[in-house]
């Protein structure tokens, strides 16, 4: 047991640590509020004072506001959807004995590796291209016109691409889950006469909600933040804009750092109620 000496000790050695972090955390977010509340034109005269909550109601009027929280929104829970869903039905499969198990494992957690300008650029040179892309063949092949997918089916085209490098990631996790699971639990319910579909809804599934929740958290945190995906393939355009692409146009437009701070709260408060939400509603699982 720890004395009171030791948890000192342990105390005082982390306390760098933790005075860094919080620092590393704190100063971006202070400064950020700070600029929040200014007019400062970092190209066109530098700090020009104080203007209240100007830049709010300027940012939250503007006509493209909603619109980019209704495709962030869209965009994180599309890929949380299709993430999940195919997530568990990889690591099933993955679980299963088979001739190159490991290979295999390998090929499906690569994705997640690749920077996400540069899988954006396969998708939308090598696939989505409508004259030479991969689906613009397989179209003609048959007897179809090719589709346009990132003016055509812009929104559904991002939440592909963003979907395909997130499943490795979401695989991984269920995939520890599922091999955590006690066999003797799923032989019994066999040989008790279960069918396949009752022993994953009433066994698997249960036990892989704990992990569903850490990849829900996880994932959610960074799709918000999404953000080269959209530069590389749309640039932002038919309804591709989500906020935080939006406080880069906001930023890049007016170069009104103020504009673009005051943009980031709002981003940092949506970010809160998402997070909010999903603990509420999944969040119980971590205490099961």
């Amino acid at each position: 047991m720890a004395t009171q000496h030791s948890r000192s000790a342990a105390r005082i050695m982390m306390a760098p640590a933790v005075i860094l972090l919080l620092g590393w955390m704190l100063v971006p977010l202070v400064m950020t509020l700070l600029f929040s509340f200014k007019k400062y034109l970092p190209m066109r005269g530098g700090d020009l004072g104080w203007v209240g909550f100007e830049n709010y109601v300027r940012f939250v009027s503007s006509s493209a506001f909603w619109p980019s929280v209704s495709a962030t929104l869209i965009v994180v829970g599309g890929v949380l959807a299709i993430t999940i869903f195919f997530g568990v039905l990889l690591a099933i499969l993955l679980n299963q004995p088979m001739w190159g198990q490991g290979v295999v494992r390998i090929l499906v957690i690569a994705p997640f590796f690749v920077m996400p300008t540069v899988s954006a650029l396969v998708w939308k040179n090598m696939f989505m291209d409508p004259t030479n892309g991969l689906f613009a063949h397989l179209w003609r092949f048959f007897g179809a016109d090719p589709v346009s997918w990132l003016s055509e089916a812009s929104l559904p085209s991002i939440v592909m691409i963003v979907s395909w490098q997130w499943l490795p990631f979401a695989t991984l996790i269920l995939l520890t889950a599922i091999q955590s699971l006690d066999s003797e639990q799923l032989e019994a319910a066999e040989m008790d006469g279960a069918p396949p579909l009752k022993r994953f809804a009433f066994i698997t599934l249960p036990h892989l909600s704990r992990a569903i929740t850490i990849v829900l958290l996880i994932q959610t945190i960074f799709l918000l933040a999404i953000f080269a995906e959209i530069f590389v393939t749309t640039g932002g355009a038919f309804g591709t804009r989500t906020l935080t692409y939006l406080i880069f146009q906001r930023v890049l437009e007016s170069q009104n750092i103020g504009l673009g701070s005051a943009g980031g709260v709002y981003a940092i408060i949506l970010a809160n109620i998402v997070a909010i939400f999903l603990m509420r509603i999944v969040g119980k699982n971590l205490d099961a």
